[in-house]
């Protein structure tokens, strides 16, 4: 049996792979252009990095529905399943566009300073500047999302996918905001949330191939549906690490979605379980809040089962988009997709 370490060393491997592939493309598809400063800005966080998660996501389910060894084709001329050609790469860039759009657009609500180890755009340039910034991502997602080469009903198709996906992402961001004024939010509507929030950028990421390739809606639909379920357990991931991981390991102070009130299904089963959250630390004085607090509070939390029911919880889902695999030939990128499922509730540890 494959041990967590060696799945997230292959698992790193593979996306570092592609990930090195897509940073090639990013400048192909999105050049500098006049007027330059706009365009330095839309491309100044898909510059400074990040795992690409999502298009790697896309590029192994194409993968997998050719079944074709991983990395073996051009990505630029990949096979559909009718013996056509598309350009899958555009696809997977179009979803990182749209992924930086969303990065932007949070770091100015929450008036953040840093992502990704730089000065948030918003810092580093100016905040009309961002919020052009990241609507000429939006814009330029669809645009690139064109350029695929897919048949005319796949292309229509698959621009549907992602302007519903943007929509849910703004929906699943109001819904946050609303949450925060709230101390009744149930499991069932904080899932609901993440799911618009975070999700349905993986669903669409999984969904995206098989649409383009021309696959049956059954595959679609099991696709779209493995996106939703790892999407929403890595979200639910990142709710126990922020309680679990030393500050210095995680970047940044741990027991930080308590400090700032935040919702997260830890919190909301805690309060079912009758805990008073708001109690746990004092928020009064947030840079005075100490580890021996956060400590207490993890540990009332254990203690009442929150953290186990959350990290059970991303392991279902997990397994739950594992199984929907089933629709795809059993090959070398599908065992690809079940490991990146199983790395992203292992992540961080």
């Amino acid at each position: 049996m494959t041990t967590p370490e060696a799945r997230e060393e292959a698992v790193l491997e593979a996306v570092g792979q592609r990930r090195e592939l897509v940073n090639e493309a990013i400048p192909e598809e999105l050049p500098i252009q006049r007027p330059e400063r706009l365009y330095e800005a839309s491309r100044y966080l898909l510059d400074a990095g990040g795992k690409r998660l999502r298009p790697t996501v896309l590029l192994t389910t194409a993968e997998a529905l050719a079944d074709v060894e991983p990395l073996s084709r051009e990505y630029r001329e990949f096979p559909t399943l009718d013996g056509d050609r598309i350009d899958a790469m555009a696809a997977a860039v179009s979803v990182e566009v749209i992924q930086s759009f969303t990065l932007i657009h949070d770091d100015i609500m929450d008036d953040d300073d840093l992502r990704r180890g730089v000065p948030a755009v918003h810092r580093e340039y100016d905040l009309e500047t961002a919020i052009l910034a990241g609507d000429t991502l939006y814009s330029k997602a669809f645009e690139i999302m064109l350029e695929t080469g897919a048949e005319p009903d796949r292309a229509v198709d698959a621009l549907e996918v992602l302007a519903t996906t943007c929509t849910k992402i703004c929906e699943g961001q109001s819904l946050d905001v609303d949450f925060e004024q709230r101390t009744d939010v149930t499991p069932e509507e904080y899932l609901e949330m993440i799911e618009q929030k975070t999700a349905v950028l993986y669903a669409a990421s999984a969904a995206l191939p098989a649409i383009l390739q021309g696959a049956d809606e059954e595959t679609i639909d099991a696709l779209y549906g493995y996106g939703l379920d790892i999407g929403r357990a890595f979200q639910i991931h990142d709710d126990v690490l922020d309680l679990t991981v030393p500050s210095e390991k995680l970047g940044k102070q741990r027991g930080s979605d308590l400090v700032e009130e935040k919702q997260t299904l830890i919190t909301v089963h805690a309060r079912e379980r009758g805990v008073d959250v708001e109690e746990l630390v004092d928020t009064e004085d947030v840079d005075a809040v100490t580890e021996a607090e956060i400590d207490d509070a993890v540990g009332e939390l254990e203690r009442v089962g929150s953290i186990e029911y959350a990290a059970d919880r991303a392991r279902e889902l997990v397994d739950q988009g594992k199984n929907r695999l089933e629709v795809l030939p059993d090959n070398e990128a599908r065992e690809l997709l079940c490991d990146i499922a199983d790395y992203l509730i292992e992540r961080g540890y």
